[in-house]
């Protein structure tokens, strides 16, 4: 009798955990603001420094626009992709989540060696000049942030390995993935408008 009351009290602690509420997403949403800050403040400066300088970009760090065009491309189309994984683990088809995952980390490094490769053929450093050592700062801070996003991509991937962790009914950290990922391309948007479209004018 002992035995059944203490495996009823054990059962009613395991089921009062699983009621609480799931704030993974929320705090998800809130680094992503605090995120949102720290490149709207970055935002701001290159504004504030582009409206004091009549010449911007100095002549001699003029930007190309074919690769990074190329890049932002890849990185919108990317978004796409990994909205298709959200679907496919929303109908508990893992493997196609896991096929849409693949392809969308494929792309987040395609658009880093597309960065890369563009660094190294700029003609400029990160201390030439006030505009090129902004273009470093902004590009750089962004590209660091689509790297973490194939990490946490990759992350899904491996914890998808395992019978029943990712399905219809339980697939928060594939959303959360997606949402980090479209935060990423959203940024590199008021980027490529900033640093690349409105220098041309």
């Amino acid at each position: 009798m002992q035995g059944t009351v203490e495996s009823q009290e054990i059962q009613g602690v395991i089921d009062h955990h699983h009621e609480h509420p799931d704030f993974r997403v929320l705090g998800l949403l809130v680094f992503l603001i605090s995120e949102s800050l720290m490149f709207g403040g970055l935002f701001a400066a290159y504004l504030l420094l582009r409206g004091l300088n009549e010449q911007w970009p100095p002549e001699g760090t003029e930007v190309e626009l074919l690769v990074p065009t190329i890049n932002t491309i890849i990185l919108i189309s990317s978004s796409f992709v990994i909205h298709y994984g959200d679907v496919a683990i929303k109908k508990d088809d893992v493997q196609g989540m896991r096929k849409w995952y693949w392809i969308t980390a494929a792309m987040g490094l395609v658009f880093l060696a597309g960065q890369l490769y563009e660094y190294l053929n700029l003609g400029y450093g990160l201390r030439t000049n006030i505009f090129s050592n902004c273009f470093y700062v902004m590009t750089g801070f962004h590209g660091l942030h689509v790297l973490i996003g194939v990490l946490l991509i990759l992350g899904v991937l491996w914890r998808s390995r395992r019978p029943g962790h990712y399905g219809a009914h339980k697939h928060t950290g594939v959303a959360m993935a997606e949402i980090y990922w479209h935060f990423v391309d959203v940024i590199w948007i008021i980027l490529f408008t900033l640093l690349y479209i409105l220098t041309r004018f």
